[in-house]
């Protein structure tokens, strides 16, 4: 049998698989043929934040087949290390790096292999394990019709729910950002029972704070809801009825940068307290960067409506993270969590007190961050981010793998998807996995339907993105498509999470048409019952809360894996092919029952084109 140098994912190389506490013993092996006549043995290693190299001998061991394994035990603080081999033998020195995969090769035109090493004490919450989340952008789900006080004037009340958001900035009353189709936390709380019967068992919001924009990232008031959603009281009530479900409640936080129309910047007036705009003298002037004048500040991507903060004030900071701060205050009304906007734009020592914040109002509070590149790798201000190393956040929303489901759908192989998902999970501490926030579609995504369902992107143009619908035959390849993609995101490992309406049908380009209200009445109900269906399958499965991935096949288009935790095991198998497929299976799953798709003859599956197969042992 022909054996490579190494595999990180293969555990004859290391005693264990993937990142590893602080002080964790780890054993590595290198696997060398007699023929290569080794005189020495040698693990290259350095942390990331050193350019020194530390070089350990690797002790002679056992032989297997006519290869000798070169073994070493290390032990690392927490950090990002970077490792390779070396060799040397009678034909000269030889370096064994990553070259394809997991796969250590001889030669010098590798990479190293990544080692992420996490805090000891890291620990994440158990309640959201196995379970499902539904994302709401707060406006455009459901209403109750309630009359509502101190709505600004200034906002254009669309009366026709299922009219299209406006996409042009205009003079006219109704223009980009600022209409308002009043859904609102009582229209939510009355539809508590349809999220149950999905599965769900935890929202997360969009932002809810009191903003002069409908999707309120240029927040006003970091302690009052927005009076078109309705009262803290409304907000209360809805946390409690949610919680009686089984339901849990995570708020979008935005402290990157706030609204130029806030009581803290206060640019137009509106309020009545002297905003950072308005004097330097102001309470809130340090928590801006200004020039020379006060026309002259940072914000947030070069747009003046977003005045960055200064995170590393220490009022800012306190008003934030303090213990009467904006984290607490919220978690102590009943949320569960909070998601972070634009995670990597907040620094480290911002982060660090964030945790401290939110963990103080209890271990099974959920801090999740929005990281659109592997978390552990992601360098900004200037250096390598620890986003995942057990003092910031729990997890991430995870790009990587929604990115990789579209790419393998629309025609990508599926051996890349595989490789993806492997390498997320080598480079991720377990305690990060189990909560990945796996999504197809967000607020910031046109929506999943409509990418599968249409070759075109008309990337930036509104105007053709407007009257762009899916005809009836790419509405069918899209919902075909969608389910291939909602099995992947529920049964891959992490949180699958439902962007509201996509399990309707609803269709929509970027941002705004990506924001659409939920088709009450006009749902795509065969869809609805698919999903309701695989969210009974996932919460009724132990496998799929922390349960370990084991890759069957992937070759192209059909990828297969089984997820097992103790006695449970389920196979997935999904084909993307237009004709169908065949493949061989584990014998332990030969002539059993599908759940869904064709039962398997023997260890022969047949999976019809472009769909799928689970079974559950």
């Amino acid at each position: 049998m022909q054996y490579y140098p190494f595999d990180s994912r293969n555990p004859i190389y290391r005693s264990k698989i993937g990142a590893v506490a602080e002080g964790e013993a780890l054993q590595l092996r290198l696997l060398l043929h007699a023929d290569a006549h080794v005189h020495e043995a040698y693990l290259l290693i350095k942390n990331d934040t050193d350019s020194s190299e530390q070089q350990i001998k690797m002790e002679s061991g056992e032989w297997l087949e006519g290869y000798r394994f070169y073994t070493c035990e290390i032990t690392l603080n927490e950090g990002l290390y970077w490792y390779y081999f070396k060799y040397t033998s009678d034909y000269g020195t030889f370096f064994v790096k990553k070259k394809e995969h997991s796969l250590g090769i001889i030669g010098n035109d590798g990479t190293s292999f990544q080692q992420t090493v996490y805090n000891k004490d890291f620990s994440t919450p158990d309640w959201l394990d196995g379970g499902i989340i539904y994302q709401i952008f707060p406006d455009r789900f459901a209403k109750s019709g309630k009359n509502k006080e101190n709505i600004p004037s200034d906002r254009y009340i669309c009366e026709d729910w299922s009219k299209q958001p406006e996409y042009t900035q205009t003079e006219n009353p109704c223009h980009l950002g600022n209409d308002y189709y009043c859904g609102d936390f009582k229209g939510i709380e009355s539809k508590l029972g349809y999220l149950k019967s999905l599965g769900v068992n935890c929202i997360y919001f969009n932002p809810i704070f009191e903003a002069h924009s409908n999707h309120r990232y240029n927040t006003a008031d970091y302690l009052k809801p927005d009076p078109a959603l309705g009262t803290e009281k409304d907000l209360v009530s809805l946390i409690n009825a949610a919680k009686k479900k089984g339901i849990y409640i995570i708020l979008d936080g935005v402290f990157s940068h706030t609204g130029d129309d806030s009581r803290y910047f206060n640019k137009y007036g509106r309020y009545d307290t002297i905003g950072a705009y308005n004097s330097p003298d102001s309470p809130f002037a340090d928590w801006y960067k200004f020039g020379s004048s006060r026309d002259e500040y940072s914000a947030w991507w070069g747009i003046k409506t977003l005045p960055e903060t200064n995170e590393e004030n220490a009022d800012f900071n306190e008003f934030i993270n303090g213990e009467n701060g904006v984290i607490r205050y919220w978690l102590k009304k009943g949320i569960r969590g909070w998601r972070l906007d634009v995670a990597d734009e907040l620094p480290d020592s911002f982060l660090d007190n964030i945790r401290k914040a939110v963990k103080a109002e209890g271990e099974d509070k959920f801090l999740l961050g929005e990281v659109w590149e592997d978390a552990t790798t992601k360098i900004s201000y200037g250096s390598r981010r620890r986003f995942l190393r057990g003092k910031q956040l729990d997890s991430v929303m995870n790009y990587p793998f929604a990115n990789a489901i579209f790419k393998y759908l629309k025609g990508g192989n599926s051996r890349e998807l595989l490789d993806l998902v492997l390498e997320i999970l080598e480079n991720y501490p377990p305690q990060a996995v189990k909560l990945l926030m796996n999504h197809i579609g967000t607020h910031d995504t046109a929506r999943a339907i409509t990418r599968l369902g249409c070759d075109e992107e008309f990337q930036g143009d509104r105007e053709k993105q407007s009257v762009r619908t899916l005809s009836p035959d790419e509405y069918n390849k899209g919902k075909r498509l969608l389910k291939l993609a909602a099995v992947l995101q529920y049964t891959l490992p992490g949180i699958p999470s439902l962007y509201y309406g996509d399990e309707a049908g609803l269709q929509g380009f970027g941002d705004p048409f990506c924001r659409g209200t939920y088709p009450w009445g006009k749902e795509d109900t065969e869809l609805v019952e698919f999903y309701k269906e695989l969210g009974k399958l996932r919460r009724s499965t132990k496998a799929f809360a922390s349960g370990e991935f084991i890759p069957v096949y992937a070759n192209f288009g059909e990828i297969v894996y089984i997820r097992q935790k103790q006695d449970c095991k389920v196979l997935v198998a999904v084909n993307r092919w237009k004709e169908d497929s065949f493949v061989d299976i584990p014998e332990e799953f030969a002539n059993k029952k599908a759940l869904f798709g064709n039962s398997p003859d023997g260890t022969r599956l047949k999976i019809d084109s472009e769909s799928f197969c689970i079974i559950k042992l």
